[in-house]
């Protein structure tokens, strides 16, 4: 037997052993392992207490058992029978809208800012972050004015106009940001293969962009799915107020239905969370987009 074959041998029995029997982790890994399972369970303990609260039955309520003793639905029934899901739906209707909106008009402006060296294209997107820099509660005088004076009070398209405009700002400085990153020539190739400036924006700047799209998508329709001053301030009838609105109206003078109020969080919380895991590596890739080369 050879010494290269006697080395191999030994190496391939080590490598047998360790897949036997793995190392052990180093202490530094299982103490940052366990604190981030410590973090990850204090931010989602406020999530499992109302999931439980809202099973929990109404004479359990004021115990301080961590589990009910009885799990009910009732609170899940109640809510479906009284019409929340056309709340609901409204909801959907608003972020929906919002996002749509927002992406049509930021992806052409994000666009121009980011090929285009035009006059004042530094006063523009100045222009755009001072947007941003506004509250909704600081203007909420103002809009109610407005959508007074021109009959949309009580309306579903105002609040997708007043969220479009709230996150206009966001999505157009990230996308701006994005195209700016994604270098030009790409488009000139196609171009020179035959393809119209529409049509590289469209077949290679925008898959390239993706998701810096999905990001300013998901970050749009959280904050419209959210919103609640505005709505509660433009909104009246029970029909034509969002989820977050008819939650409010859970809250009684003398008392709160607290399984309801939980049960209506769940549902309005549900949508959201699918929404975002099912896009989430693109909101993370698009969010570290640039800080690698």
């Amino acid at each position: 037997m050879t010494t290269a074959t006697l080395k191999a041998q030994q190496t391939r029995g080590v490598a047998q052993r360790r897949k036997r029997y793995p190392e052990r982790p180093t202490w530094k890994t299982v103490v940052l392992t366990a604190s981030a399972y410590i973090v990850a369970l204090i931010f989602i303990f406020p999530y499992i207490d109302m999931v439980i609260t809202s099973l929990r039955p109404q004479a359990e309520l004021g115990t301080s058992a961590v589990l009910p003793k009885h799990f009910t639905f009732s609170a899940y029934s109640q809510l479906l029978s009284s019409g929340l899901l056309h709340n609901l739906l409204i909801t959907v209707y608003i972020a929906a809208g919002a996002t749509i909106l927002v992406l049509v008009v930021a992806m052409p402006a994000a666009y121009y800012a980011a090929r285009y060296k035009f006059r004042g294209r530094i006063l523009f997107l100045l222009i755009v972050l001072i947007t941003q820099m506004m509250q909704p509660a600081s203007m909420l005088v103002g809009i109610y004015r407005q959508y007074f004076t021109i009959g949309g009070l009580d309306t579903v398209w105002s609040l997708i106009l007043v969220n479009a405009g709230f996150n206009m700002a966001f999505a157009v400085w990230i996308l701006t940001a994005y195209f700016g990153s994604i270098p030009r020539e790409l488009e000139e190739a196609a171009m020179v293969e035959g393809t119209s400036r529409l049509g590289a924006l469209r077949r290679v700047t925008l898959p390239l962009a993706a998701p810096g799209v999905v990001t300013a998508l998901i970050f749009t329709f959280i904050a419209a799915w959210n919103e609640f001053l505005v709505a509660l301030t433009l909104t009246t009838t029970p029909d034509k107020q969002p989820l977050t609105v008819a939650i409010n109206s859970f809250l009684g003078a003398y008392s709160i239905p607290w399984q309801n109020l939980f049960a209506a969080s769940v549902i309005a919380t549900i949508p959201v969370i699918v929404l975002f895991a099912l896009i989430e590596r693109k909101v993370v890739s698009g969010l570290t987009a640039g800080s690698i080369k």
